[in-house]
C-alpha cells in the first residue's frame, strides 16, 4: 500500500524539479542569472560526483546517478553570499545532517585550478559551526572563486557484506547475500559561486549548489523492497523534501531545482520503483 505521505513527496519532489530560474536579463555583476539557463545545470566533469566514503554495497544493475539542488537569489552582491551559505548549511542540523562543517575548500578560477584554500576540521565535534568555516573561507573573497563545503547528512542505505543479519525474506539480494539497512552520514557539498567563476557557471548551477551524491538511497534499484526497506527509502525522500524546503526558506532564494546528472527525473523513477506507473 502507498501512503499518502509518499504520494504528497512524490507530487513534491517534481515540482521541486520543474522550478528553473526566470529573472530579467542583467550583467553578471550584479549575481542575477539570465531569465533562463543555457541549459539543464551542469555537472563539472573534472568533479568526483561521489561525496560519501566508499564501503561494501551490492553491485549495481541500474547506474546510480549524482543529486543535485541549485538555488538562485535575485540581486544577489557577493558580499551576501556568506549569509546565504551559512543559512544552507545550518538547516542541515534540522534535517538528518551534522551541526559542524567538516572541511572548507576555495577553488580559484575554475575547477582545474590548485585550491588557494583547504582546511579539514574533522567529523563530529572536530568540526567547526557553519559560521566558523564560512569565514575562514570567505577571507579570500573574490568574484571569480568557488566555496566548497562539506557536512556530513544521514540517510539510510542497504548495507552487504559477510556475518551480516538478513534483511527481511533476503531483501532479492543475489546469491543468498545478507545485508542490513545501516543509517550513517554521507559527506554533503555545499558549493558558493562567485560570478566569475568557471566563465559564469552559477547562470546554470546556481549561486549556491548542494551535491547531495549518489541518488541510490532514494530507490535502491538493486533490490526488492520489503516493509522495512520500504519504510527506509519513504524516510530518505521525506528528509530531502524537507531538507530542500528547509534551505530554500532559510536562505531566502526565489528559485531552485532538483536535478540529476544523467538528466533523469527522480520522481518519475521513484514513481516507477513504486509501481505507480500506467
Amino acid at each position: 500500500m502507498i501512503s499518502a505521505e509518499v504520494l504528497c513527496r512524490l507530487a513534491w519532489l517534481a515540482v521541486i524539479e520543474a522550478r528553473a530560474p526566470v529573472y530579467p536579463e542583467t550583467g553578471a555583476e550584479t549575481g542575477l542569472p539570465p531569465s533562463e539557463p543555457k541549459s539543464r545545470p551542469r555537472a563539472c566533469a573534472r568533479r568526483s560526483g561521489a561525496s560519501c566514503a566508499p564501503r561494501k554495497r551490492l553491485k549495481s544493475k541500474v547506474m546510480a546517478d549524482t543529486l543535485y539542488l541549485s538555488l538562485w537569489y535575485p540581486n544577489l552582491l557577493l558580499e551576501s553570499l556568506a549569509d546565504k551559505l551559512q543559512q544552507v548549511l545550518g538547516a542541515f542540523a534540522v534535517h538528518g545532517g551534522e551541526a559542524r562543517v567538516y572541511s572548507a575548500t576555495v577553488w580559484p578560477m575554475d575547477w582545474s585550478e590548485t585550491p588557494a584554500f583547504q582546511r579539514i576540521y574533522g567529523n563530529g565535534d572536530r568540526g567547526v559551526e557553519p559560521k566558523q568555516a564560512v569565514e575562514d573561507a570567505l577571507e579570500l573573497l573574490h568574484d571569480d572563486y568557488a566555496y566548497e563545503f562539506q557536512i556530513g547528512w544521514s540517510l539510510w542505505e542497504l548495507e552487504t557484506g559477510d556475518n551480516l543479519p538478513s534483511v527481511g525474506t533476503n531483501a532479492g539480494l543475489e546469491n543468498g547475500a545478507t545485508g542490513r539497512w545501516v543509517r550513517q552520514p554521507r559527506l554533503v557539498r555545499v558549493t558558493g559561486y562567485g560570478p566569475l567563476f568557471d566563465e559564469g557557471a552559477y547562470e546554470q548551477d546556481g549561486h549556491i549548489r548542494i551535491d547531495f551524491g549518489s541518488d541510490s538511497p532514494f530507490l535502491e534499484e538493486d533490490v526488492e523492497l520489503e516493509v522495512v526497506g520500504a519504510r527506509h527509502v519513504e524516510e530518505n525522500v521525506r528528509q530531502l523534501v524537507e531538507l530542500t524546503a528547509a534551505v530554500e526558506k532559510a536562505s531566502g532564494a526565489t528559485a531552485r531545482l532538483l536535478w540529476s546528472e544523467l538528466g533523469e527525473s527522480l520522481a518519475q523513477r521513484l514513481a516507477a520503483r513504486l509501481g505507480m506507473t500506467n
